[in-house]
């Protein structure tokens, strides 16, 4: 049986970004912890909702949910590849200011807003996870392209970084993490080359919460893959 070990017994959980494919598959599995006394789930269709293109409503979310903290575990799962409108730049030439500006509105601008407004809610001891995607590391990028999408995880991993060390300060137990899940069975992925090879939402999810449930606060503001390797910057 599926059990996460290191938030103690009767943890309570926070999932922001719940209806997407690993979002839903989050909060299965913890559902199904018999150590998990409970799961939140935030979304756009949600009360209260929480919409990374609508500032207001992270912060409206975050004060309506403090009473209910602290938080043993937290994890922000959304994020912006393509949609209407937006699709991953294979050149400069290809680059447009207003997707550009959408794509770092949901991997960047928003996910500081969580940050912000959220990690008061962890408990001092407990472990927040935002997920990133390895075409976010500077060091990795040897086929260029997906200009918008790679410099907002970039810019997300960034964001981490620094909010782990402050949080170091303030909770030195606590872990903040940054996570690549891999090619997944999503919306996000279908389009694309290699979507073919995708593993099963249940399945990243399940890995993800190993990684966290195995991170240690030295491992605060890393980033790590879903099979538990550190990922260059």
């Amino acid at each position: 049986m599926f059990r996460l070990q290191s938030l103690g017994t009767e943890y309570r959980a926070l999932i922001i970004g719940n209806s997407g494919a690993l979002g839903k598959a989050f909060c299965e599995h913890l559902r199904n912890d018999p150590g998990c006394a409970g799961v939140t789930e935030l979304g756009r269709s949600t009360t209260p909702a929480v919409d990374l293109e609508d500032p207001t409503s992270i912060a409206a979310a975050a004060q309506s949910l403090a009473h209910q903290a602290p938080y043993q575990l937290i994890v922000l799962t959304s994020g912006l590849l393509h949609r209407q409108g937006v699709q991953p730049e294979k050149s400069l030439a290809a680059i447009e200011p207003e997707a550009l500006q959408a794509v770092f509105q949901v991997n960047a601008l928003g996910p500081a807003l969580v940050l912000r407004d959220f990690l008061p809610l962890l408990d001092r001891k407990g472990a927040m996870a935002v997920l990133s995607a390895r075409v976010g590391s500077i060091g990795d990028n040897r086929l260029g392209g997906w200009y918008a999408y790679r410099a907002s995880k970039a810019a997300l991993n960034m964001l981490v970084k620094t909010a782990a060390i402050e949080l170091a300060r303030q909770s030195p137990h606590a872990r903040l993490l940054s996570l690549h899940p891999g090619t997944v069975q999503s919306a996000l992925s279908l389009p694309f080359r290699g979507a073919a090879a995708a593993r099963p939402a249940s399945q990243a999810a399940m890995e993800l919460l190993s990684v966290i449930d195995r991170s240690l606060p030295a491992d605060s503001g890393g980033f790590f893959s879903y099979n538990g390797e550190r990922i260059e910057w």
